[in-house]
């Protein structure tokens, strides 16, 4: 069976995951878009937000506690 986020399967490099909380001091809100940029520790994951135009806005460690995985397709679970 194929693990998902609710199994807590780690995320991987380019992996594109959505804030679950707000970060007021970096002007980032719940439901935020990012990509998985570096992998820097065990659920630690370096994460880039950018604008619509693609220009970095920040770049955050964030727990995987913090972070919900985007799927574009439906996966199928055998």
């Amino acid at each position: 069976m194929k693990k998902n986020r609710i199994d807590k399967s780690p995320l991987k490099l380019l992996d594109v995951v959505a804030l679950l909380k707000d970060i007021p001091e970096e002007k980032l809100v719940k439901g935020q878009v990012g990509t998985v940029v570096e992998e820097l520790d065990e659920a630690v994951y370096e994460i880039e937000f950018a604008n619509k135009q693609g220009e970095t806005l920040v770049n955050l460690a964030l727990s995987s506690e913090d972070l919900m995985l985007l799927h574009f397709e439906t996966e199928i679970i055998t």
